[in-house]
């Protein structure tokens, strides 16, 4: 017997068409000067067919990298979209790295064409001459500063918004197999050998059907959510395509991300939900303890990231209503408690890292090789495997760090018996710099 079920490739593109035609209302809002910058996903789409024109104009063909050098807003969402919907691979680029780390990574991936916004310009030009293979850089100033580019002969500079207009707001997107390369991370910062994992269409679309369940994210189109994880970690932890899977609108802060301006934009836009670091909800709710006038009543849950987190920080936020959940990159779901834990046994559950999926495997592994049990006491090196966990990395095979098909974490940890994953340290040896393969 064979299925009689059809073939349908998963593929960028159904995302950001689904998104744009059935949730053409849902917004994105981007902080500004003096307030916000609203757009919906409609214009998200039609400006994704302009770029992907453009891009094709400027020789950008199937394969091609095209790293971003940008704040979260709405035109890093419209490249998350357009890049890999055309055939092409995006590369979105870390601005907080040192110039040598970003030199290094934009090298290694070979990027040819750079997004920049404006005001990140004064840290992009000095380092474009050694960018051997970058031939344009394309500027948003949308909320930009005025500032303009250095730029090397041998690369030409567009200005985004020219770029764009006048072109046609609907592209014959190709139908790409769903296992083609869509986009690339690297894992750590770039201070060792880069590692860059490669993300295909389908592990970004099963990953976005998976978070957006009710155990995961629980996204709906009711929803807005706070997006401050920049897509070079783990793409965002997959928000640009969950938001257009889902309806859920997206709030993003650009570079205004200092306590005081963050909570003026939460204040502003009305999240439900929000993703950040850690630091960035540890810093917020010093703010706000010191503000009486911050409003974040708007928010209901917000996930930060594997760091421990301390139950003082938990109760913070409980006490304004907002539940706080760990998310471990794009391995696991957020940590939430069973549905009958309360109280300080909800809050013994929120602080584990996350909880397995059901398409992520993990196990635990001694310093013998061998399996140890999920029995919330054994500690072990944490290895994963699943269609959105790094088999392998670009142009480096790194055999340290895969093992008979699972991926070494470097990171130690116990697993409960209905899948709660704690994280307890590092191996003293570990190559890894982070768990970013893990997406």
């Amino acid at each position: 017997m064979l299925s009689t079920m059809q073939d349908a490739r998963l593929q960028i593109r159904r995302l950001l068409e689904h998104g744009a035609a059935l949730h053409a209302s849902a917004t994105v809002d981007t902080a500004a000067p003096g307030g916000l910058r609203r757009v919906p996903y409609a214009r998200i789409g039609a400006d994704a067919a302009a770029l992907a024109h453009a891009l094709g104009e400027l020789g950008v063909g199937e394969g091609d990298r095209v790293g971003t050098f940008m704040w979260n807003n709405a035109e890093h969402l419209t490249a998350c979209l357009a890049v890999p919907s055309m055939g092409a691979v995006l590369h979105p680029l870390d601005a907080r790295l040192p110039g040598e780390q970003i030199v290094r990574l934009a090298e290694h991936a070979e990027d040819r064409v750079l997004i920049a916004d404006e005001a990140l310009l004064p840290h992009l030009g000095p380092l474009l001459p050694q960018m051997k293979t970058v031939e344009h850089v394309i500027v948003n100033r949308a909320g930009g500063t005025g500032a303009g580019p250095a730029v090397p002969s041998g690369v030409t500079v567009h200005e985004y918004a020219a770029l764009l207009d006048g072109r046609p707001p609907a592209y014959p997107w190709p139908d790409l197999d769903e296992r083609a390369p869509a986009a690339i991370c690297y894992a750590g910062d770039g201070s060792r050998a880069p590692k860059g994992v490669v993300h295909s269409h389908r592990s970004i679309y099963l990953h976005a059907l998976s978070a957006a369940m009710p155990d995961a994210f629980g996204l709906s189109s009711g929803d807005k959510v706070l997006a401050v994880v920049p897509p070079s970690c783990a793409l965002g932890w997959g928000l640009p395509y969950l938001a257009f899977l889902t309806g859920a609108s997206l709030a993003m802060p650009d570079r205004f991300q200092a306590p005081q301006a963050l909570a003026g934009f939460i204040a502003a836009s009305r999240p439900t939900k929000g993703a950040a670091p850690l630091r960035v909800w540890r810093d917020l709710l010093a703010h706000i303890e010191a503000d009486p006038d911050a409003d974040l009543s708007s928010l209901t849950e917000v996930f930060a990231d594997g760091r421990p987190c301390s139950p003082d920080l938990l109760e913070g936020y409980e006490r304004r209503g907002v539940t706080l959940l760990h998310v471990w990159g794009a391995a696991a779901a957020p940590a939430r408690p069973p549905a009958d834990a309360t109280g300080a046994g909800a809050r013994h559950y929120r602080l584990a890292q996350g909880r397995l999926p059901a398409s992520v495997q993990a196990r635990l592994v001694g310093p013998d090789g061998a399996a140890l049990p999920h029995d919330d006491f054994s500690v072990g090196e944490l290895q994963l495997r699943g269609p959105w966990i790094a088999g392998s990395y670009h142009r480096d095979e790194a055999p340290g760090d895969f093992h008979d098909g699972w991926l070494r974490t470097g990171e130690t940890g116990r697993i409960s018996p209905d899948g709660y994953l704690t994280v307890t340290g590092r191996l003293a040896d570990a190559r890894r710099d982070d768990h970013a393969g893990a997406g």
